[in-house]
């Protein structure tokens, strides 16, 4: 059966991953819609696709090159850009200046998820799995990103700048030497 065939690119793994990459497509146009609450929705879809690709990949025998590139670009999408497109498009911008900084902070974090994420697949074998993280994985990055989502909506803080730096800790984090544990 092809969905169990480790050589079609299209098995049942990658096609969860396919799925992950279309639902963070899918929230990014909600968030541009200002529907943040359905972006969130398709997130943390997102974030159970990613998680069962993996295990799904790793129970029938199907990782490969191609599945660790293409579960890369999903999170590149689904926990990198979108949550930066969510958090952004949230923020109330003052001025034409306040909206460059920001753009340019929430840039600074997608080049960091790149960045990370990039390093990662160049150190991963197809189907190995570490024991540590070595800094803070994109997924975790994006549910930071969402808690400052959290944070900025409910007043908890409300200043757009005290965000932004909570942004740019959480990107330098994400290529930094901090261990997290490989759930």
């Amino acid at each position: 059966m092809r969905l169990f065939d480790k050589h079609d690119h299209f098995n049942l793994a990658n096609i969860i991953t396919f799925t992950n990459i279309a639902c963070g497509v899918s929230a990014i146009y909600f968030i541009v819609k200002g529907d943040f609450f359905t972006a969130i929705i398709l997130a943390w879809i997102a974030g159970g696709l990613d998680i069962a690709d993996g295990k799904v990949a790793r129970k029938y025998n199907l990782s490969t090159e191609f599945g660790v590139q293409l579960d890369s670009f999903g999170d590149f999408l689904s926990f990198v850009v979108m949550p930066s497109f969510l958090l952004f498009y949230a923020l109330e911008k003052s001025s034409t200046t306040q909206e460059i900084i920001i753009g340019i902070i929430f840039i600074f974090y997608i080049i960091s998820g790149l960045r990370r994420l990039i390093d990662f697949n160049l150190k991963s074998e197809a189907g190995g799995v570490a024991k540590f993280f070595d800094g803070v994985p994109t997924p975790l990055g994006a549910i930071l990103l969402w808690i400052l989502y959290l944070i900025y909506s409910y007043g908890l803080i409300d200043n757009t700048y005290i965000i932004s730096a909570f942004v740019i800790a959480i990107a330098y984090s994400l290529n930094s030497n901090i261990k997290i544990p490989h759930p």
